[in-house]
């Protein structure tokens, strides 16, 4: 299944997305939905809360009085933590039994408005988040829910700051124009995105071949990449020695096809081959045969490694899994890390990229231009390994 983490600031008009996607099939999971259910009347979420905090918490009817709930829990960070080892748990073990009951092909939307502030974003396969403008969003509140607006702000300031969302963001929706707009993305979205990428999760689909495109340097590359990585490394926990962002999207500069390449290190392929399921779980399915990097000692044994491919067909990634007593690993960041260092030899690499990409066009298919870069690649491992040496570079 795919979970899409769905996620906004206070009336950014987060729940006309999810009222959008739900129409369009998602399962649709609500966190504050489960928060108000684990302490409905009966609810042993509500009985916790009465123990912790006594009786003048319930209304004569029952139902929890949140005002007189929030008089006593939020008057110190300790009576904080106890709301929060009452409710977490629950919140968290009613999501996971919601999800465990969806079916496998199905494509689940969390609403969870504290995804970025509760740092959850590695937990999904793909984050989407609703923004609009602050003015926008203070209009909507004052004439929906009839706040103050010196209230609206407050509670705007309180909560995670655009940059963090957009650091979190897959996908960015601005809720900001009429209700439309948003909803022919959120349609376009769902049929372009979301469904072929459930589809080649669940069908373990490698990205279909085509020829080598070039493209200028992408400045949100290294963000991509970092979102890319955390849920590697969520996927693969202790056993992940390291996790990397490699090839030429790591060098800033660099012209490339739009392609992330990653480094997962582990100590040993058998590790690899273990965290197999795992990272194709996660978004990153095993491609399948015997894969190897180009042997630079004429034994290609030293040169094994296990190839993952992103799902997501809106960002295209190659997964690298190398062993630490193997020499791959410490050869890409040297590269990468060479080019970075060295201007004069982005330059070339990109004029070479452009004109073998010019040279293979037509080839649907980007195996004739890795095979004929990798002439010029080879030779800059050696001048990489040579500014090794006088620069003392170490991984």
């Amino acid at each position: 299944m795919l979970r899409v983490g769905l996620t906004g600031g206070i009336g950014a008009g987060k729940s006309t997305v999810a009222v959008r996607l739900a129409e369009h099939g998602a399962v649709l999971i609500d966190a504050d939905h489960i928060a108000r259910e684990v302490v409905r009347p009966g609810a042993d979420g509500l009985a916790a809360l009465v123990s912790e905090f006594g009786p003048g918490i319930v209304n004569p009817d029952g139902t929890l009085d949140r005002a007189a709930l929030a008089a006593e829990a939020f008057v110190d960070e300790e009576a904080r933590g106890r709301l929060n080892a009452v409710l977490h748990p629950r919140i968290g073990a009613r999501t996971a039994q919601l999800m465990a009951e969806t079916p496998p092909d199905a494509i689940i939307v969390h609403d969870i408005p504290l995804l970025v502030e509760g740092g959850l974003a590695p937990n999904y396969h793909l984050v989407v988040v609703v923004d609009a403008d602050e003015d926008v969003r203070v209009r909507r509140l004052v004439e929906s829910r009839g706040m103050a607006e010196h209230d609206a702000r407050a509670r705007i300031a309180a909560q995670a700051t655009p940059e963090q969302r957009r650091a979190a963001a897959d996908v960015w929706l601005d809720n900001s124009r009429t209700r439309d707009v948003v909803l022919a993305e959120v349609d376009a979205l769902w049929a372009d995105r979301l469904v072929p990428f459930e589809a080649n999760l669940r069908l373990r689909k490698p990205r279909p071949p085509r020829s080598p495109v070039i493209t200028a340097y992408d400045e949100t590359w290294p963000a991509q990449a970092r979102r890319a990585l955390d849920r590697v490394r969520v996927a693969t926990g202790d056993k992940a020695l390291r996790a990397d962002h490699i090839g030429s999207t790591a060098v800033p500069g660099l012209h490339a096809k739009d392609v992330l390449d990653l480094q997962l290190t582990v100590s040993t392929l058998d590790d690899a081959d273990v965290l197999a399921d795992a990272l194709s779980d996660a978004g990153f399915p095993r491609a399948e045969g015997e894969w190897a990097d180009d042997p630079q000692d004429g034994s290609a044994e030293p040169w094994a490694k296990r190839f993952h491919f992103g799902a997501d067909p809106g960002r295209p990634v190659n997964l690298h899994v190398r062993a630490a007593d193997g020499p791959a690993w410490r050869l890409a960041l040297l590269f990468r890390d060479w080019l970075r260092a060295n201007p004069g030899e982005v330059a070339a690499y990109t004029e070479v990229k452009y004109r073998l990409a010019r040279a293979h066009q037509g080839d649907g298919t980007v195996l004739g231009y890795a095979d004929e870069k990798q002439e010029w690649v080879n030779a800059g491992f050696r001048r990489a390994e040579e500014w090794a040496d006088r620069t003392g570079w170490t991984p």
